[in-house]
Parts: C-alpha cells; sequence; structure tokens
C-alpha cells in the first residue's frame, strides 16, 4: 500500500501479507500520535487482544518530532525522537498483538493545515480494504489542533466510503480534555477493567514520554478510575476503569450533519444541564 508520504511504514506483528492482515482487523484505531491509541484507545485494543475473531488495528498520523523531552532525551535532536517514538509504537503493536501498525509519519503542520488533503486520502486507503466494525479516533472536543485535525480527517474520509462499508460505531475518546462534562446519556461508556498486565506494558513502552516528562501512564490510570467511580453519586460503582467516548457514528452515517453543530449540540445539553440545575434550586423559571 502506497502512502503520501514515502517515509510512512506498515509493520505486521505476526507476519501476514498485507492484504489479509488490513482485512481481518476489526476494530480500527486512529490516533495523531505514537501512544495515542495505547493510552486512549485501550479499550478496542482489550477487546481484541488474544481473541481469534477480532483484530485491533492501528494508525498513527503524525512523526512525533514535536514531544516533550527531558531527562535523558533532552538533547535528542527532532529526527532522532522521530526514530525513537516510531520503534516504540511498532513495539507497542507487537505487545498488544495488533493485525497491523501503520505510521503515516505526518508533521504536525500539515495534519493542522485545512489545505492539506493527503491524510484525508491516506485514511479513505486504509479504510476502503480494512472495512472496521469500530473506529476510535480523538473526540470534537479535544483542545490539541492536532487531534482535531486528524478526527476531522478520519471523519471526512469515512463518509467517502460506501454506505454499506461504513464502520457501524465510531468513538471519540479522551485525551487533551476529559469527557465527564458529557451529559450522561451522551457518554459511550468504555469499560478497561482487567489485563493490568497488558495496559502496563503497553504504558512502558512509550519511555520517551514517560522518562521524557510526561507520566501519561499515571495520568490515563488515574482518569480511568475516576472516571469509574464519579459517573453515578447514588450508585454503586459497576466498574473499577471506565473511559469516557463521544459517539460520532451519526456523523459517519450522515453525511449531511454539520460536524461543527453536531459538536455544539453536546455543548449546548451541557449548557442547559448546569443552568437548570441552578435555576430550580434558586426557584427561577427554566428554559
Amino acid at each position: 500500500m502506497q502512502f503520501t508520504n514515502a517515509s510512512a511504514e506498515f509493520l505486521v506483528p505476526d507476519g501476514k501479507p498485507e492484504r489479509e492482515a488490513l482485512e481481518r482487523i476489526t476494530h480500527l484505531g486512529i490516533g495523531a500520535h505514537q501512544d495515542d491509541l495505547e493510552f486512549h484507545a485501550f479499550h478496542g485494543i482489550l477487546e481484541c487482544f488474544a481473541t481469534p475473531d477480532r483484530w485491533f488495528g492501528g494508525v498513527t498520523c503524525t512523526d512525533g518530532a514535536g514531544s516533550a523531552r527531558t531527562g535523558p532525551y533532552a538533547t535528542c535532536s527532532d529526527a532522532r525522537m522521530v526514530e525513537i517514538r516510531r520503534e516504540e509504537q511498532n513495539e507497542a503493536a507487537r505487545i498488544g498483538r495488533y493485525a497491523a501498525m501503520i505510521q503515516l509519519d505526518y508533521p504536525s503542520r500539515i495534519v493542522k493545515s485545512p489545505a492539506e488533503t493527503g491524510l484525508k486520502r491516506d485514511l479513505t486507503k486504509i479504510l476502503t480494504v480494512v472495512r472496521p466494525e469500530v473506529v476510535y479516533t480523538h473526540n470534537l472536543a479535544d483542545k490539541h489542533e492536532t487531534h482535531i485535525g486528524v478526527a476531522i480527517a478520519a471523519l471526512e474520509a469515512m463518509r467517502e466510503l460506501p454506505r454499506e462499508h461504513r464502520p457501524r460505531k465510531v468513538i471519540g475518546f479522551e485525551a487533551w480534555r476529559n469527557l465527564d462534562w458529557l451529559p450522561d446519556p451522551d457518554k459511550v461508556l468504555m469499560n478497561v477493567e482487567g489485563n493490568d498486565e497488558l495496559r502496563t506494558a503497553l504504558g512502558q513502552v512509550f519511555d520517551s514520554q514517560i522518562a521524557g516528562g510526561k507520566r501519561y501512564d499515571l495520568a490515563i490510570e488515574g482518569r480511568s478510575l475516576t472516571n469509574a467511580t464519579m459517573l453515578d453519586s447514588h450508585t454503586p460503582d459497576t466498574a473499577t476503569r471506565l473511559i469516557y467516548g463521544m459517539d460520532l457514528t451519526p456523523l459517519v452515517l450522515d453525511e449531511s450533519l454539520d460536524i461543527v453543530q453536531y459538536a455544539g449540540n453536546f455543548l449546548d445539553r451541557f449548557k442547559n444541564d448546569v443552568q437548570d440545575k441552578l435555576a430550580r434550586r434558586l426557584g427561577h423559571s427554566t428554559r
């Protein structure tokens, strides 16, 4: 499979032929950076791990050159950091037994640019072959512009597929912004308890980030534990770890929906929920 960037890389951990590896994928993660899938789309990895009829596949869109670095990585050049992060991502794919791992090697500035269409074309090419049942990508309220660029490109690519080939479920995962603010009926709840060994092993792969100054491993574990306990104040916990997601499926099934308005509807429901609770307590009339 040929991609826009000649430096893009395709890995099949178990050595299957390329097309066979892609066609077996049932759960596809599309992330901006190396480690996004392992920390934020772990639900898909866990769903498929060592399960013969379900396979996780990963797509990392950027080269990782702009990552924070201190400690042993403080003097790494951008070029060296790209090499390190690429191998970390491939090692995670081996540990997680992915069907395939694709690294498209875009600079973040390209992903953030509305004028650049290469990423959408590459994702369309991948999705045309894979035809996944479930897609995980970044949510529309993420504050990281590169994450938003990936989410938009992924949605646009899925909208270009024939309707019968589009995923049945598309989930925007938490990353640079929690999704605890989503009204409870709007939350996609992803139970990620179990297989602590796999979770730990995947997190430890990304030493360039953890030793390099960002304790994503602890932060993500803390968030999933918090989500499970703080979901409902009146009932016992039903899970020990939860990742919240934003349902993006309607945007893929109906390309006439406006993406900006769709995201705004979540914000409106949150705003109305806050205002209504305050108004009832203060005795004001509600909307």
